[in-house]
C-alpha cells in the first residue's frame, strides 16, 4: 500500500483533533511505525478521508490534528451485497478479504442445512477486522460491515432491498439470469462447503433469487464466492 498510512477511527464530523486508540493505535505504532510528525489518513466510515498530522504518541493512544478532508474516490458506485455460507478454517476470512477488495458494500455470513462451520462473537469481530484491513489496503474509505445470520431465511430476507438477487446453485442446469446485463444493487448468495439443499433452493427462489450456474466444474466454496463477486463487479462497471 502506497501513500499515507490509513487508519479507521470514530466519527470525526467536524473535529480538529482525533485520538487513535485500541487495535488501530497498536497497528499504527508497532507495525506502521507512526511517530510524532507523521502524516496519516483517518477514515471514519462516512466515505470521507481526513488528512492528519500526528501531534503526540503515548503508550496507549496517539493524538492527530486534522489538516484537511476529501471524498473517497475508491468506493463502488453500485451496491453489492455478498451472502456466503460459513466456511471451515480461515476460508471465510479469505472470502471477506477478497470481497472487500472487489467492492462489496455489505457481507453476510450465514448458517445453512449442510454448513459444518460455526460462528461466535470473536470470529465475527475477526471477520470485521479483516474487512477493515482489506479496505485500508485497497484504498477504500469504508469497510463493509460483516454480519452473521443463524439461519438461511434471515440471510435471504436481509437482501429484500436489492434490485437483483443471484443464487449460485451447484445443481442448477442453467442460469436464470444474464450477469452481463445487470444494473442496480445486487445481492449474491454462495453456499458453504456442503452446498445447498433442494429445500433451500426453493426458499431462495421464493425470495426472488435467480439461480445461476458457474460452469460445469464444481468450485470450492471460497472460489465460487470470489469468482461470482468478480463477475458481478465487472458487469456493474466496478472493474473497468
Amino acid at each position: 500500500m502506497s501513500g499515507r498510512k490509513r487508519f479507521f477511527t470514530d466519527t470525526i464530523d467536524g473535529r480538529t483533533e482525533v485520538e487513535l486508540s485500541g487495535e488501530e493505535f497498536v497497528h499504527a505504532k508497532t507495525v506502521q511505525r507512526v511517530e510524532e510528525g507523521s502524516e496519516i489518513t483517518l477514515l471514519d466510515g462516512s466515505g470521507k478521508e481526513y488528512s492528519a498530522i500526528v501531534a503526540s504518541v503515548g503508550k496507549r493512544s496517539l493524538v492527530a490534528h486534522i489538516t484537511g478532508e476529501s471524498a473517497g474516490d475508491k468506493e463502488p458506485q453500485t451496491p453489492i451485497y455478498l451472502l456466503c455460507g460459513a466456511l471451515k478454517g480461515d476460508k471465510t476470512e479469505l472470502v471477506v478479504q477478497k470481497a472487500t477488495e472487489l467492492g462489496a458494500g455489505r457481507i453476510g455470513v450465514f448458517s445453512s442445512e449442510y454448513c459444518a462451520a460455526y460462528m461466535n462473537a470473536n470470529k465475527l469481530e475477526r471477520l470485521n477486522k479483516v474487512a477493515r484491513e482489506a479496505a485500508k489496503q485497497c484504498m477504500r474509505s469504508r469497510a463493509p460491515e460483516v454480519v452473521y445470520f443463524e439461519n438461511f431465511k434471515a440471510a435471504l430476507d436481509s437482501a429484500a432491498d436489492c434490485a437483483n438477487k443471484i443464487f449460485a446453485c451447484e445443481f442448477a442446469k442453467s442460469s436464470d439470469c444474464d450477469i452481463s446485463a445487470l444494473g442496480g444493487a445486487t445481492a449474491i448468495v454462495v453456499g458453504s462447503e456442503g452446498g445447498f439443499s433442494e429445500k433451500e433452493a426453493v426458499a431462495a427462489a421464493d425470495a426472488g433469487f435467480l439461480q445461476i450456474t458457474l460452469g460445469k466444474r464444481i468450485l470450492r466454496a471460497e472460489t465460487a464466492a470470489v469468482a461470482l463477486m468478480s463477475l458481478v463487479s465487472f458487469a456493474l462497471g466496478e472493474l473497468k
